[in-house]
């Protein structure tokens, strides 16, 4: 019974008929940053991690593409569309190779981390560049659909019911949901529907709803200036969206749970990429980061002033960092030569 769509089959709109198109995505860990806690000046058993990046493509994206492929499979489509970033496209490759689907992923020609466009390469995906950005790749992505082609993106409601299960995952694995939850904003659907989840098991088990806290680039942040942006420029890639398509849901979600959407700069996402690996020993891609960004940002501001002993503070990493190896040339890690010899390399230990 491995894979979300089993383990939360009563929660999804599946049924008998449903045929279930996994690779045992969910049941992600959720892992302690005592560190990351520190800097925040909370406590060692406040802030949790939730590493998305444990799923079979490295990314959450794999909990909606299990239920949108698997919807797509069931009203009869041929082949499966999306625009992306990168983590989407891999996604939906590997989901669609194992449904025995055909695959097209639109991409912003020039803006797709190395490790993401392999894994759409590497599952079959016929791959587009689009010479625009990413919302242009959206547009086509939605004309193109239709008929015999089903579009996967989060704009698809199924995958949103596929990404909620994440915060089931969240408030069992706690007892009850946490009192904030941080997580990065790229097209919004993350928040979204870990809002839906979270209000979902508060009615049934009365388990609490946490704020929801979004984190944009500041140079792609919409919701903060109140309109789209025409140009979006991050080097966190996966945020890189300057018209969010879930971004009425997004602003439900923050008023809802009296949260906050915020920006942090890139400086502040790549800071917090280097702790979280060095402090911490979490290796996520450079836009999960802006989560622990976020995080440390409100805490500077004071926002954490008033908070009870227990206070539990979840942060979503929603990819793996091999998914953009060329961005851990930032951490300027220390590489040094030595000849083979034993006493050369004893000499070079001994040195600070």
């Amino acid at each position: 019974m491995a894979g979300l769509i089993n383990r939360w089959r009563e929660r999804l709109p599946v049924s008998a008929q449903t045929p279930v198109i996994t690779l045992h995505e969910g049941n992600t860990p959720l892992v302690l940053a005592p560190r990351l806690a520190k800097r925040a000046g909370l406590g060692p058993e406040a802030v949790w991690l939730k590493i998305e990046g444990a799923n079979p493509t490295g990314s959450f994206k794999d909990r909606g593409m299990t239920m949108a492929v698997s919807k797509a499979v069931e009203a009869g489509a041929k082949g499966v569309l999306c625009a992306s970033t990168g983590n989407t496209a891999a996604s939906a490759a590997a989901y669609a190779a194992r449904a025995g689907l055909r695959c097209v992923v639109l991409l912003p020609e020039g803006a797709v981390a190395l490790g993401k466009l392999a894994q759409a390469l590497a599952h079959g995906a016929e791959t587009v560049m689009v010479k625009g950005n990413f919302d242009d790749a959206l547009r086509l992505a939605r004309e193109g659909a239709g008929g015999t082609w089903a579009l996967v993106n989060s704009v698809n409601p199924y995958r949103l019911e596929g990404q909620k299960t994440a915060s089931f995952e969240v408030v069992e694995a706690l007892g009850r949901a946490p009192d904030y939850h941080f997580l990065p904003v790229g097209n919004a659907g993350n928040i979204t529907a870990y809002w839906r989840g979270y209000k979902e098991f508060d009615v049934e088990r009365g388990s609490g709803r946490p704020r929801m806290m979004g984190w944009q680039a500041a140079g792609a942040a919409p919701f903060i200036l109140g309109r789209p942006v025409a140009k979006p420029n991050t080097k966190a890639t996966a945020i890189r969206i300057g018209n969010p398509a879930s971004w009425d849901l997004a602003i439900t979600a923050r008023e809802e749970s009296r949260g906050e959407i915020g920006a942090v700069t890139d400086k502040a996402i790549f800071e917090a990429y280097g702790l979280l690996a060095r402090e911490d020993g979490v290796f996520c891609e450079p836009s999960s980061a802006a989560s622990a960004a976020g995080l440390l940002a409100f805490a500077k501001k004071g926002g954490f002033k008033k908070a009870s002993a227990d206070l539990k503070v979840v942060l979503t990493l929603t990819g793996n960092g091999l998914k953009d190896p060329d961005s851990a040339k930032t951490l300027k890690s220390r590489i040094r030569t030595c000849s083979a010899d034993a006493a050369a390399f004893k000499r070079l230990l001994a040195k600070t």
